[in-house]
């Protein structure tokens, strides 16, 4: 009676650790985000055990359904498409609600596309904050103004087809000096660090379109 998060490689299959292996082997039963993605992965380690999809549409009503199964003594491994389940990825409200029934959550180490980013963006990472996605119409002003005082570095996920507009904000309510890193495609074959002022940045993807999964990072307010 257990609920494993199991992080996946954002990239690179070598990331995979043991442990995750072994575990994905010995559940009872495997949730997917996408169980077409995730095949191909479990495939890849000889991983046979049976999976169900689990993604931000169905969640709410599948919740119930896999929290029985648990109290009845399954044990249940849940893997997104890439990184750490529940990070800008399903998992949270199932194993929020593991945790109010008193079942016993763990989350294995492993890969999250925000920590190399922040770690080889060379802006401070002491302290700082993750934003995620930012809101795509309602609330996106409002957000940006509060991050404008934000004096922690900053990291966003963004995709391709919206980064240009994302880096215009920047220039706009973080000023055209702020210092920013963009990582795209990290530990895959073309995986690129894009580093200067939003305004060269933005200069640079306007001039080459970007591709692939990406992450900001972005200096805090001096």
């Amino acid at each position: 009676m257990k609920l494993y998060l199991v992080p996946t490689p954002i990239g690179n299959l070598e990331d995979m650790t043991f442990r995750a292996i072994k575990v994905l082997k010995e559940v009872d039963f495997i949730l997917a985000e996408d169980t077409r993605t995730s095949g191909k992965l479990l495939k890849h380690f000889d991983i046979a055990t049976h999976m169900h999809s689990h993604h931000m549409h169905n969640e709410h009503k599948s919740k119930e359904g896999i929290l029985q199964r648990i109290k009845n003594g399954e044990t249940c491994a849940v893997i997104s498409d890439a990184g750490t389940p529940a990070i800008s990825d399903p998992g949270f409200l199932l194993t929020r609600a593991c945790v109010e029934n008193d079942i016993e959550v763990e989350c294995l180490p492993g890969a999250t596309a925000f920590v190399p980013a922040l770690v080889n963006s060379g802006l401070p990472n002491d302290k700082f904050v993750f934003e995620g996605f930012l809101p795509v119409k309602k609330g996106r002003q409002t957000r940006l103004k509060i991050l404008a005082e934000e004096t922690r570095t900053m990291i966003f996920y963004e995709s391709p087809h919206k980064l240009l507009k994302t880096l215009s904000n920047f220039v706009e309510y973080f000023g055209a000096d702020r210092r920013v890193s963009v990582s795209r495609e990290l530990t895959k074959l073309f995986e690129e660090t894009i580093r200067g002022t939003a305004t060269e940045v933005l200069a640079y993807y306007t001039k080459k379109p970007a591709k692939g999964e990406i992450v900001i990072v972005v200096e805090g307010k001096k």
